[in-house]
């Protein structure tokens, strides 16, 4: 029997090991999609904090329950380890890691390019890998399958190689990854198959595609696609507040047309792990063939740009009321990137603390989801505790910016207790003391 026959038997009697590499956001909700389908998951992870919390059964992510990881852990289901020398144990590995941007926005693959020599090292015939990580149409062919076929290894016959966009929302309680269809390309019709097979046992829906190069271009394109229409109503906002325009209002009454119109809705800046980055790679690449991708950059220019827009909004409102930037107590509400999540990363919060700290603004911040904020990559990071959201606090800032607008606040409260309020999100809506209220 090949390789290619037994791996796929293991796969269909779900006896395969399942190794996931990176537990963030996206690794750990796959390796629960896999273990609620009846699979065993291996996952790696260098960070032994995690590591630690997960083999005591303790969730760092909120929409993991910390009680079904400790089952889990108990039946022997799931491990967890640091040690990347196992890697030789799982059938399936499956390569869930950042791909982050330089400082230059050039693309920064370290980690998966780190993740596949660790793969290589320990390559041993049957093993099917699929990299998930969001990256550049070419990466599959050009980084993982020299470092996987050095030692003399053959694609399709001694191992199998695919890539599958991982398309996890956090939060969104109405699609977990067992629900969303998933797209798979493979390096040859072995790996495909495999890959395909793979995906079917957990998933809804398996859409196969004729190449890794198009299954890495679909994600590009789902992100990239958000970020340009995103980017269009923040250009409309702006002019739209400068002729005394509700945006919001704009889009709701378009919104009611049944076909040919789908809304985007502004924001203070793009934040997550996917659209403030991903759109850059299809830059980069088209740079590498000599090409530009003017669309694109103007999109990305434009949504960079909202987080100085909410600070001038928040002068101009500062301004109104006879104060000024420089020493005034600014409230953030919410610093995770979107509503209901724990999650920070490239949250435009961050940068609009910048922002405002160079200004000489006093920040303090609420997010129920983050207790403390955390250090991140990208931005200079104060070292901070979320405060009680309660009249008396909201009563003792100059301003409160609304970033993110979890359904947890009560909005009745802010809008009764905080003096002057910058809503980046239309949280408020429209309401009677609305003079004290600025849309940014």
């Amino acid at each position: 029997m090949s390789h290619a026959d037994k791996l796929r038997e293991a796969i269909e009697k779900k006896s395969a090991l399942i190794g996931i590499v990176g537990l963030g956001y996206v690794g750990l909700p796959l390796a629960r999609t896999f273990l609620e389908a009846g699979f065993r998951c291996l996952g790696f992870d260098l960070d032994e904090n995690k590591i630690e919390q997960l083999q005591a059964g303790q969730s760092y992510i909120k929409h993991i329950d910390s009680g079904w990881i400790a089952q889990q852990v108990k039946a022997g289901s799931f491990q967890a380890t640091s040690d990347m020398r196992r890697l030789a144990e799982p059938d399936v590995i499956l390569i869930c890691v950042p791909t982050p941007l330089t400082g230059d926005r050039q693309p920064d693959l370290s980690f998966v390019s780190g993740t596949t020599d660790s793969i290589a090292a320990t390559l041993r015939p049957g093993q099917l890998v699929v990299l998930e990580s969001t990256t550049y149409p070419g990466t599959t062919r050009e980084i993982l399958l020299p470092r996987l076929t050095r030692d003399g290894m053959d694609v399709g016959t001694d191992f199998f190689l695919a890539y599958s966009p991982e398309r996890e929302d956090p939060g969104n309680p109405d699609f977990s990854a067992a629900g969303i269809p998933k797209v798979v390309g493979g390096i040859e019709p072995n790996s495909l198959q495999l890959a395909e097979t793979l995906y079917s046992q957990v998933v809804v829906e398996t859409v196969p595609v004729s190449s890794c190069e198009i299954a890495e271009a679909c994600k590009i394109l789902e992100n990239t696609y958000r970020s340009v229409n995103i980017a269009m109503v923040n250009e409309l906002k702006t002019l739209f507040q400068h002729i005394d325009i509700d945006i919001w209002e704009v889009i709701e009454a378009a919104s009611s047309k049944p076909f040919g119109f789908q809304p985007f809705y502004p924001g203070p800046g793009l934040g997550g792990h996917c659209i403030p980055i991903d759109p850059f790679y299809l830059s980069w690449l088209a740079q590498r063939h000599e090409m530009t991708t003017r669309f694109i950059e103007l999109a990305g220019e434009i949504n960079s740009s909202m987080p100085a827009h909410v600070v001038m909004r928040l002068v101009k409102a500062l301004a109104a009321s006879g104060k000024q930037l420089e020493g005034s107590h600014i409230g953030i509400l919410g610093v995770a990137y979107k509503p209901n999540v724990d999650d920070p990363r490239e949250s435009p919060a961050f940068k609009l603390m910048e922002l405002l700290g160079e200004a000489g603004a006093q920040l303090s911040y609420n997010d129920p989801h983050i207790p403390h904020l955390p250090s991140m990559r990208s931005f200079r990071v104060p070292q901070l505790s979320s405060q009680p959201l309660t009249p008396e606090y909201l009563s003792s800032l100059d301003c409160l910016l609304i970033v993110t607008n979890h359904d947890q606040y009560d909005w009745a409260l802010v809008s009764e207790h905080a003096p002057l309020i910058v809503d980046t999100r239309n949280a408020l809506g429209e309401r009677e003391d609305r003079e004290k209220i600025w849309k940014a």
